[in-house]
């Protein structure tokens, strides 16, 4: 049995192409913090059972959704609602589920697509996130930019989610990432004076290798700055063209939303 739990706020745009590849599921969750929208008229014409929590951050609306999942189902598949799932990755989580694989946690990596266009290099792809889970084994930790804990196997799928996250428009992006900045300046703050382990740099786990390289970038100057050349020159982002020079500008303005509000709180 698979349970599909899908987190929502105001999800009207973009949610009935986020459930209707959910076709596969035996049951979907629509974990929702109290939309004002059609968000929950939306997931009761698919069947989903809404369950509704007021949010507070993202690692316990996340846990306090996977609490809320049936005890017979064998595996979740958390997504976002701004996160198609392809007929390839539908094909590749059934069989992985069909086969009776020992792994605890699958990661999958995200298309982010931006005026139709798919930006490959700017987005920083390729980016792992963990979305299929064996049940009571995985649970999540990290207020913002969530990390995921399991005792068990890890392992990656092989195909895409087609992520969207500019479908409630720019200014909800601002906004969105208004609250990020917040969320990642308050764990800056406790996460900067942490020891920083080098051997992470050397692991053969990319998301381990990138939770160093966000650990480090804490204590570097002109971080904003460094965050745009590394995304729009060393990755390639100029590749993506326009579209692809304005999601690194606007990276860099979410960078430095987070320092402001670091350094502001620090001086009061």
């Amino acid at each position: 049995m698979i349970s599909a739990l899908v987190l929502t706020y105001n999800e009207e745009n973009i949610l009935p192409r986020c459930l209707d590849a959910l076709d596969f599921v035996d049951e979907i969750i629509l974990f929702d913090s109290f939309s004002t929208d059609k968000t929950i008229s939306i997931a009761r014409s698919f069947g989903a059972k809404i369950i509704q929590r007021k949010f507070d951050n993202y690692a316990a609306q996340r846990n306090a959704g996977l609490n809320q999942i049936n005890s017979k189902s064998k595996w979740i598949l958390m997504v976002d609602a701004d996160e198609i799932v392809t007929k390839e990755l539908k094909q590749e989580i059934i069989e992985v589920v069909n086969t009776g694989s020992k792994t605890s946690m699958y990661r999958v990596r995200r298309k982010d697509m931006f005026q139709g266009k798919w930006l490959k290099y700017s987005s920083g792809y390729p980016t792992w996130f963990p979305r299929l889970f064996k049940y009571g084994e995985v649970t999540v930790k990290r207020e913002i930019n969530e990390e995921y804990d399991t005792k068990g196997e890890i392992n990656n799928l092989n195909s895409h989610l087609l992520h969207y996250p500019f479908n409630k428009g720019l200014n909800w992006w601002f906004e969105k990432h208004n609250l990020y900045s917040k969320l990642e300046s308050e764990k800056m703050r406790i996460e900067i004076n942490e020891p920083l382990q080098f051997s992470m740099i050397f692991s053969s786990d990319s998301v381990t290798r990138r939770k160093f390289l966000k650990r480090f970038s804490y204590k570097l100057p002109f971080r904003p700055q460094i965050v745009f050349i590394i995304f729009f020159i060393l990755k390639k982002g100029f590749l993506d063209g326009y579209l692809g020079y304005t999601f690194c500008r606007m990276r860099k303005v979410y960078e430095t939303m987070i320092d402001i509000k670091f350094k502001i709180k620090k001086e009061i």
